[in-house]
């Protein structure tokens, strides 16, 4: 359990510190609206630019789960994992972020969040991977508790927000169907069929979410789930991005167990059809084209 202490609102860490941490360097933070965690300017700039939604990770259950891709960039761990991953040991390296790939048609497949890039001693590209970096979406407001926080931290960091409405979750089910099964597919089938690497950057929440994948030996993978969780450093009052573990894979696998879905049963299906019809005969309605309404 990485969490120091259960709290009974959703925000674990607000503009890179945790709610609780009123010392003049998380203050200068809030105040100014920084991220401590090399975004591409200084401020904040998650949801809106102008108004930043300065939460980097919320509470949940026993863990932290990271809802800003920008966290996992913290001393750049996600980046050096990565190149261990793509290159053989003594490689010279860099990263370059928000890359554009396009498909042979010249139409996007989207960004890639950072391609790291292998040269010589005359700065010819030699080699190159993908790395993708998955934070997780929140289901429910998270702004709501956010703005009331900001409002005055010292006295509502301790704030009770268990009864509200709408209370944060992460939504791990929507954050892998709608954003990383997509990626993979897109972006994912153009990096393996030109034989390139990918690695895949989230949190042990989110990742123990997904299904058991198949492992490979990391020389044969051409897919690494880069794992890590936050842990909190009690002198510092902060939480530390560490690595938990890294999942060597093949990509053709874990995309068809992630995208299988989990079949029920098909009785139980045509039971809630018939149900909802019996419903509808009974009120004496005749059937007809239009829709029936089935529910949830």
């Amino acid at each position: 359990m990485n969490i120091e202490k259960v709290f009974n609102h959703p925000l674990a860490e607000v503009f890179g510190f945790p709610t609780n941490n009123l010392s003049p360097s998380a203050n200068r933070y809030r105040k100014s609206k920084l991220c401590p965690f090399n975004n591409k300017v200084p401020n904040c700039t998650k949801d809106k630019a102008d108004n930043p939604l300065g939460v980097c990770s919320v509470f949940h259950e026993d863990h932290l789960a990271i809802t800003c891709p920008i966290r996992f960039r913290q001393d750049w761990l996600i980046a050096e994992h990565a190149a261990a991953f793509f290159f053989p040991e003594g490689t010279s390296w860099t990263s370059l972020t928000e890359v554009k790939l396009n498909d042979r048609d010249g139409v996007s497949a989207g960004n890639i969040d950072m391609v790291l890039v292998a040269y010589d001693s005359k700065g010819k590209v030699l080699d190159f991977g993908a790395l993708e970096i998955q934070a997780v979406y929140i289901s429910g407001n998270i702004r709501r508790p956010f703005e009331y926080y900001i409002e005055n931290p010292a006295v509502n960091a301790n704030m009770d927000w268990r009864k509200k409405p709408n209370y944060p979750r992460p939504d791990y089910l929507s954050s892998s169907r709608k954003r990383l099964l997509p990626q993979l597919i897109y972006k994912g089938g153009i990096l393996t069929a030109w034989k390139k690497k990918i690695a895949v950057a989230l949190d042990s929440g989110f990742y123990n979410t997904l299904p058991n994948l198949k492992e490979a030996a990391p020389e044969q993978s051409d897919l690494a789930w880069l794992i890590y969780d936050l842990k909190y450093d009690k002198e510092q009052k902060k939480y530390s991005l560490i690595s938990e573990k890294t999942i060597y894979t093949a990509f053709n696998e874990s995309l068809d167990q992630i995208a299988k879905p989990n079949i029920g049963n098909m009785n139980d299906f045509v039971e809630k059809l018939q149900a909802k019809l019996d419903e509808k005969l009974e009120n004496g309605s005749k059937p007809d084209t239009k829709t029936i309404e089935l529910g949830d």
